[in-house]
């Protein structure tokens, strides 16, 4: 992982992150200062960032939010203090409401963007400073460490190009904690399409089958926020295995970038999950995304012990077949 420390330090008054990176500087200063590139990996998985304005100078402002999988909004701006291509930039970082301004009673931190060269890439030494004791108290408690941890752990994927990410790789599931794991996998096709191919019902029925002997024998969607769904699975031609399904609400939906939705194994008392898929596009191919929330780490490891990857891994390849065709 990038991040290498995150340091609180009461008598200075600062928290220190450092992270290293096999990129030269000059990438790693675009990540930061391009917003399209920033609202990318800014946000802790689960809660992406977006910049709806970024006026990148001197005395200039961003602002930006996080969006939650239940759709909850967290707001901040930034107002840029001083500007040193590509070597950093500082900003005053103010928790703010809808408008960008800040809100009242909570911390305001000084923040240094820091990049150096390093003989394999580059270092990023990010450090907040504080008012007082109780304004870093406040933040570490709001689970910045961790927060910002994770949030700079997905840097790498946008500082290499998404085929040079994903090659040769398939479907990868990393474990993030003990009720998180999140899936990615590269397909060649717009995200749009993407996008309609986990939407559209005559299009699901094509791809979304798991193992070869298996077809979906239910397949309704209402895809609005507070829409229901309700798959299911049976076996064919004599393949092993139990017909099963899964049933859930649409909780989140920003067109072709987003949607997260409960999953409830249907005719069980199991918990269900939250799934956050995300879609990005570059160059013609889209990385898909999916961020499971568990209920706890048994369940957790009693789903990935059923071969869940392997599984989806055979969906998606027929995904790409799907956008080739429909394409």
């Amino acid at each position: 992982m990038p991040v290498t420390d995150v340091t609180t330090d009461a008598e200075a008054l600062t928290m220190t992150l450092t992270a290293d990176f096999a990129a030269p500087v000059e990438r790693l200063w675009k990540a930061f200062t391009d917003p399209s590139q920033l609202e990318r990996f800014w946000g802790p998985p689960g809660w992406p960032a977006s910049f709806p304005s970024f006026d990148f100078e001197v005395g200039g402002h961003a602002k930006y939010y996080m969006t939650s999988p239940q759709g909850e909004r967290s707001h901040g701006s930034w107002e840029f203090l001083e500007i040193n291509a590509p070597r950093g930039f500082t900003v005053l970082d103010n928790f703010a409401n809808e408008d960008g301004a800040p809100l009242d009673g909570m911390p305001v931190m000084r923040v240094v963007f820091a990049f150096e060269p390093t003989d394999t890439g580059s270092r990023l030494v990010n450090t907040s400073y504080f008012a007082s004791a109780e304004a870093l108290e406040q933040v570490v408690a709001f689970g910045a460490v961790e927060g910002s941890t994770m949030a700079i752990n997905q840097l790498d994927r946008v500082l290499q190009s998404l085929r040079d990410y994903a090659s040769g790789k398939g479907t990868q599931t990393e474990v993030i904690d003990d009720t998180h794991v999140r899936i990615t996998r590269l397909v060649e096709g717009p995200r749009d399409l993407v996008w309609r191919a986990h939407q559209e019902p005559e299009l699901m029925k094509q791809w979304l089958l798991g193992p070869d002997g298996w077809r979906m024998s239910v397949c309704e969607v209402d895809p609005s926020v507070g829409g229901r769904y309700r798959y299911a699975w049976e076996p064919v031609d004599g393949a092993p295995g139990e017909a099963f399904g899964f049933d859930g609400e649409t909780l989140l939906s920003e067109a072709p970038r987003r949607a997260v939705t409960t999953e409830h194994m249907t005719g069980t008392e199991f918990p269900s999950t939250l799934n956050d898929l995300s879609l990005e596009e570059e160059d013609g191919a889209t990385l898909i995304t999916l961020l499971i929330e568990y209920p706890d780490k048994e369940t957790r490891d009693m789903v990935l012990a059923t071969g869940m990857t392997d599984g989806m891994e055979a969906s998606y390849a027929r995904l790409e077949g799907v956008l080739e065709k429909v394409g």
